[in-house]
């Protein structure tokens, strides 16, 4: 599961690149909860979704030439430069330079060998998100993709991430992933064929949010202008989910997770 003891490989960054950051602000305000907090000047925009003043998430806007609204995960990196260098080899590209971030730390987008982006986070003075797996922050990420084999290579030669099966109620197991070494108690997400969910029609990586009632959550996202990419379901065992979409066309999702079993 997700914690903030971030380690090698784990998502520690979440942020979002929109063409409304005021009305993202009030979308997600009005959903989780969430405040919104500017970095300041010297941050071109960029500020923090913060809920009970612990950060959740960060944000920024961005014009049609940067691309479409959307979710990026950030996974945890000693060493951004090198990072970089192993998702070249692995046949990804390096989208924006490994950069010192105000003193905070050095990030760098990349992305994969199906050309999903993502990006790693090389902690300095902010190690991570200050909260996840609680009610209204990240608790789960699942990466859509074409070919589950090769994904599974890519994050294992760039994050040194591994896998493992897990019974699901379809034709395939599911794929978790979770760092080297940590074991399979520190799995943090999974990956899915693209071709067996027809809610997802491209590859990315999509954010799961923490919810105390699913129901609820897509309720209010209709309400407050998102769309519902797939109705709620319990999935035995995991929780109750549903796909959603921001007002501006952002994909995530929302999960009430089922009790851990003893």
């Amino acid at each position: 599961m997700l914690t903030t003891r971030f380690v090698t490989g784990a998502p520690n960054w979440l942020d979002i690149s929109t063409c409304d950051i005021d009305g993202a602000v009030s979308f997600y305000g009005g959903l989780f909860g969430w405040r919104f907090r500017p970095a300041g000047p010297e941050a071109g925009g960029y500020g923090f979704f913060q809920l009970d003043g612990r950060t959740v998430a960060g944000g920024m806007q961005v014009t049609a030439e940067q691309g479409p609204p959307s979710w990026r995960v950030y996974f945890r990196s000693p060493d951004a430069e090198a990072t970089a260098k192993a998702a070249e080899q692995a046949h990804g590209r390096v989208l924006a330079q490994p950069v010192d971030v105000l003193g905070q730390g050095r990030m760098a987008v990349l992305a994969d060998a199906a050309g999903v982006p993502f990006g790693v986070w090389q902690p300095g003075e902010t190690k991570g998100l200050d909260m996840v797996g609680e009610a209204g922050s990240l608790s789960w990420v699942e990466l859509y993709t074409p070919d589950v084999a090769a994904a599974a290579a890519f994050y294992h030669a760039t994050l040194g991430l591994e896998t493992s099966a897990a019974p699901f109620p379809s034709t395939t197991d599911y794929t978790c992933l979770n760092p080297a070494g940590a074991g399979e108690d520190a799995v943090f997400g999974g990956v899915v064929p693209l071709a067996d969910d027809p809610s997802e029609d491209t590859a990315h990586w999509l954010p799961y949010f923490e919810v105390a009632d699913t129901d609820a959550a897509v309720a209010g996202a209709r309400e407050l202008g998102g769309t519902v990419r797939a109705p709620a379901a319990d999935i035995e065992g995991v929780g109750r989910c549903a796909k959603l979409a921001d007002p501006y066309g952002a994909p995530f999702a929302v999960i009430r997770s089922a009790p851990p079993q003893t």
